[in-house]
C-alpha cells in the first residue's frame, strides 16, 4: 500500500473531524497517523494525516476538498512534491 502525507486546513465545527473520517473511509484509505492542532485563529484547525491505500490519493483530496467547512488540502507526494487544492 503506497502511504502520502495530507495536510487539511478547514473551519472549526463540531462536526468536521468526522465528515473528514468518514469520507477517508469510505474512499477505501486507511489512515496510519493523524495530528490535529488549532490554528492561529481559533476558528480554524489543521489536521496531518498519513493515509495508506492502493488507489489514487488524488480522489480523496478531490472529495475532501469538497466539504463545506474545508478550506484547503494539500498533497505531500512521495517525491516530495506538494500539490494544494483550494475549495
Amino acid at each position: 500500500m503506497t502511504q502520502h502525507q495530507l495536510s487539511i486546513e478547514a473551519r472549526f465545527r463540531p462536526e468536521i473531524l468526522e465528515r473528514i473520517l468518514r469520507v477517508v473511509r469510505h474512499r477505501g484509505f486507511q489512515i496510519c497517523n493523524m495530528n490535529m492542532a488549532s490554528g492561529l485563529n481559533t476558528e480554524n484547525i489543521n489536521i496531518e494525516m498519513t493515509v495508506a491505500s492502493q488507489r489514487s490519493v488524488d480522489l480523496l483530496s478531490t472529495q475532501l476538498s469538497k466539504l463545506m467547512d474545508v478550506a484547503c488540502v494539500q498533497i505531500q507526494h512521495q517525491q516530495q512534491t506538494t500539490q494544494q487544492i483550494r475549495a
